[in-house]
């Protein structure tokens, strides 16, 4: 199992985001998460929160080994050539420690308050799948062509090509089990979502079968989602195993309200106990 840490970039100022993800690498953790909105989401006041992509390369420019990523990135906030170019930078600044995670997009609000277009659901999960296409060409390297119902390149190449090849590891964040969990068995390398293990398994074994639809080996999908690390520090190793026998490889640790301390509890008390 690997486990890392939600340093949700809002209601911080960038030196405490910098020292928490610092903390997370020194402490063991496999990879720092931030988020990809552009206002806070909790809080008892509006307050700060810093763009994810900028967030990444910067971060990646003052840590050395904890892998970084966002959960998830909205296809609706940019264009997917330009996402693209901003994750190859984001690969080479960290020197291929990118988590390449994307997702269909939520905050109707959000959207509405900065004038940024959100269409139905049914479109941007069309919009996700072409966008996963548009992405892995471009991370190529070579001169690419697309045509879709959304998105378009006409020999484009981008360069230099990331670090990791293909491309760094694709996540998509997913629960619907109409369309999203087909798309993750088709292209993901990860699948991330929240809900309780046992109703995870469930979907986990949908993904699994429609990656053998696909051609696909199910074991080549991670299987992640979160952990709270608030509360009984034994429910909390409780949790984590039901994760481990549920099959999931990845969690990713929220920042609990109880601070920094219970954080290191964890590391010190929980995690020699977890598989």
């Amino acid at each position: 199992m690997r486990y890392g840490i939600d340093v949700a970039q809002q209601q911080l100022d960038w030196d405490e985001l910098v020292r928490r993800v610092r903390f997370a690498e020194d402490a063991g953790f496999d990879g720092a998460w931030g988020f990809d909105h552009f206002k806070s989401l909790y809080g008892d006041s509006p307050g700060p929160c810093f763009e994810g992509m900028t967030t990444l390369a910067a971060l990646a420019a003052t840590t050395s080994r904890i892998r970084l990523g966002l959960l998830v990135t909205g296809v609706t906030y940019r264009h997917p050539s330009i996402f693209a170019t901003e994750a190859v930078t984001v690969d080479h600044v960290s020197h291929g420690r990118l988590e390449l995670a994307l997702g269909a997009a939520w905050f109707e609000g959000e959207h509405r308050e900065l004038g940024v277009p959100f269409p139905p659901l049914g479109e941007r999960v069309s919009r996700l799948e072409e966008a996963v296409q548009v992405i892995t060409l471009l991370m190529s390297g070579e001169q690419v062509s697309f045509s879709g119902r959304h998105y378009s390149l006409d020999g484009a190449r981008v360069l230099p090509a990331p670090v990791q090849r293909p491309h760094p590891p694709l996540w998509i964040g997913a629960s619907g089990e109409k369309r999203m969990l087909p798309l993750v068995a088709r292209h993901a390398d990860a699948w991330h979502s929240f809900g309780d293990a046992e109703s995870m398994r469930r979907k986990s074994e949908l993904v699994s079968r429609f990656a053998e639809e696909a051609g696909r080996d199910p074991r080549a999908i991670l299987r992640a989602s979160s952990l709270s690390l608030s509360g009984s520090l034994d429910d909390v190793a409780r949790e984590a195993e039901q994760w481990h026998q549920a099959g999931f490889g990845y969690l990713v640790c929220g920042w609990p309200t109880e601070g920094q301390s219970r954080v290191e509890e964890f590391v010190e008390k929980v995690l020699p106990r977890l598989p």
